[in-house]
């Protein structure tokens, strides 16, 4: 079901979407993370949106 107020999606972008995946190991690290927390390497991506808010 998607999100369409856009206070509870921002909401929900801040707690759940906001993060960094790492493409090596797949750990979840904090927005502000340049290196990964478990393996070290710097190979990191925003974890993706997806159809969340576009109804």
């Amino acid at each position: 079901m998607p999100i369409t107020d856009p206070e509870k999606f921002k909401i929900v972008y801040q707690r759940a979407l906001y993060k960094k995946i790492c493409r090596k190991c797949g750990a979840i690290n904090p927005p502000t993370a340049t290196k990964c927390r478990r393996c070290k390497s710097k190979n990191l991506r925003f974890k993706k949106v997806g159809k969340i808010g576009k109804g």
